[in-house]
């Protein structure tokens, strides 16, 4: 938020009145008043508020009638209400703006067409080029505003709102920021925001597979997103329990319900509208259970007759055909730079003795790595494969923390990112091993940012509160951060909050969707600034519920 910020009213304590005092003050301001009613025919040209008469005039569209000069008091504002809060907020003197049947959205960019007809259509308004006027709100391309893409700098002087960026993702910040402004307060003080996020990923990740989330289901989700200026959605298609997107190559693997490509199209062009990447995840080799189903050859099998739900026989050529197969497919279904290849919870490296359990891995391991060669590095040379079919499909391959092996005869390829979501893996690997060796990090700390329905295997619902007052991108496992010199946006690139569906039934979509609105908010917050809040957390809960 606005350093300025002070007390519970969300106002200044600076300038609390503007008016000038005495018997001239006051003559101005009849003068004035009576200015207006004879220029507008209504009052000064105050807003009806619903979308009829309170619609731009076709004679002001076509550069007829003046808009009115800015009312209201001459003081200091209140800071902008918005959640993520904005850095930076420098107060000035004046009405400010509001929202009057004269306001337009006014551009001159082709890029920004959509995000200006967004913003038209939330506040019921008309679009227009410019230039701008009293009462407009106008958007455009800068590259000098600071910031790069994300940041933003939004002005608001004499009734007009200008909203700038080096990019068009800063610009839709921009207009998040003044659109919440409006729905709490009504209008947009004078001033000057200028704000960029601390974090370049900032996202959500959903678990499809094991519970079923409708295509409407997830576009309400992206909206939710985009108004948070989260900037990811991260599915989990594929699991043990099924395989929940339509596929043309492996159709025998799908699952019912599932998404069709059609409804992918639409949730990828929503996002997209919201400067949102979707991120898909084919995890393997383990969680391949729906796969597994239709193949039954490709199940590993110990010396035992072992048979772990999930794990699939990487010493099987084909099961690398199978995966690599959809990897390709959905390459442009997906179009963001990011794909997630899975990796976590192999089960043959989870037993106690791999190699005495699966003595067919271990063989393959030794005969194409040497007598030195373990499962694990058979693990990592499929995840390299893998990694590696990505970025033929010019992909930055993302994998889970359990997937990156220490010590072995093969090591993981580069490029990548580590999402490191736990500390419960065999050889519990600290965050700052993977810092110290240069992997760039995504942090899903399950401590604070998993949601796993039904709370098994000792989970809790997080809370909001405990993200918003204890965690950072710095808390990357536990609750104690990273040491300093690996806590920046360069090596944790940022952090995702998760829905994970392992006792489906426990919660409906419905409590799902209530379930995370808090704690997604907090999410957003602290990935935007990591800074403690101004805010206490009921005021930040006050302040959700108002912009909303």
């Amino acid at each position: 938020m606005g350093r300025n910020w002070r007390n519970k009213s969300g106002r200044s304590t600076a300038g609390t009145s503007g008016m000038a005092a005495g018997t001239s003050g006051t003559a101005l301001a009849v003068a004035l008043a009576v200015g207006l009613l004879g220029l507008t025919g209504c009052g000064g040209g105050e807003d009806s508020g619903d979308g009829g008469e309170g619609s731009p005039s076709a004679s002001h569209a076509d550069g007829g009638s003046q808009p009115p000069a800015p009312k209201g008091p001459d003081r200091v504002g209140a800071a902008p209400s918005v959640v993520p809060s904005v850095r930076d907020w420098k107060a000035v003197r004046g009405p400010g703006w509001e929202r009057t049947k004269y306001t337009r959205v006014v551009t001159d960019s082709g890029s920004l067409k959509d995000e200006a007809k967004l913003l038209a259509d939330e506040l019921k308004v008309d679009v227009a080029r410019g230039p701008a006027r009293t009462g407009d709100i106008e958007l455009k391309r800068d590259k000098k505003t600071k910031g790069g893409r994300e940041g933003y700098e939004l002005t608001s002087r004499d009734g007009k709102v200008t909203i700038a960026s080096a990019g068009d993702a800063g610009v839709f910040y921009g207009t998040r920021t003044l659109l919440q402004t409006y729905r709490a307060q009504h209008r947009f003080a004078e001033g000057t925001v200028r704000d960029t996020p601390d974090r370049p990923q900032r996202g959500f990740s959903l678990d499809i597979a094991r519970k079923y989330f409708s295509a409407d289901w997830i576009k309400e989700r992206i909206r939710e997103m985009g108004d948070l200026k989260l900037n990811q959605l991260q599915l989990h298609l594929s699991d043990d329990q099924a395989f929940r997107i339509e596929s043309d190559t492996h159709p025998e693997i799908v699952s019912d319900p599932h998404l069709t490509k059609n409804q992918v199209r639409d949730i990828v062009k929503l996002a997209e509208s919201r400067h949102i990447t979707v991120v898909p995840e084919i995890d393997s080799p383990g969680h391949l259970g729906a796969v597994i189903d239709a193949h039954p050859d490709l199940q590993l099998r110990g010396a035992g007759g072992q048979s772990p739900r999930g794990a699939i026989d990487i010493a099987n050529p084909k099961a690398a055909g199978i995966v690599d197969d959809l990897l390709g497919e959905f390459a442009d279904l997906f179009p963001g730079r990011y794909a997630h290849a899975g990796g976590d919870e192999y089960q043959a490296l989870m037993s106690q003795n791999p190699e005495e359990t699966y003595p067919g891995l271990a063989k393959e391991a030794k005969d194409k790595f040497g007598k030195k060669a373990k499962i694990q590095d058979l693990a990592t040379d499929w995840l390299n494969d893998r990694a590696a079919t990505l970025r033929k499909h010019h992909k930055m391959p993302q994998v889970w923390n359990d997937g990156m092996h220490r010590g072995g005869v093969v090591t993981p390829s580069k490029p990548r990112q580590v999402a490191y979501w736990t500390g419960r893996e065999d050889g519990e690997r600290e965050p700052e091993e993977y810092l110290k060796e240069g992997w760039q990090v995504v942090n899903m700390n399950d401590e604070y940012l998993y949601y796993v329905i039904g709370q098994p295997n000792n989970f809790t619902y997080p809370t909001g509160e405990r993200i918003y007052k204890s965690w950072t991108p710095a808390v990357v496992r536990g609750t104690e951060p990273v040491p300093d010199k690996y806590a920046g946006a360069d090596d944790i690139v940022g952090g995702r909050f998760a829905v994970w569906g392992d006792l489906a039934d426990a919660q409906t979509t419905a409590q799902v969707a209530d379930g995370i609105r808090l704690p997604l908010a907090a999410t957003a917050q602290k990935l935007w600034d990591p800074q403690k809040p101004e805010r206490s957390w009921s005021q930040f809960v006050k302040l959700v519920d108002r912009v909303d």
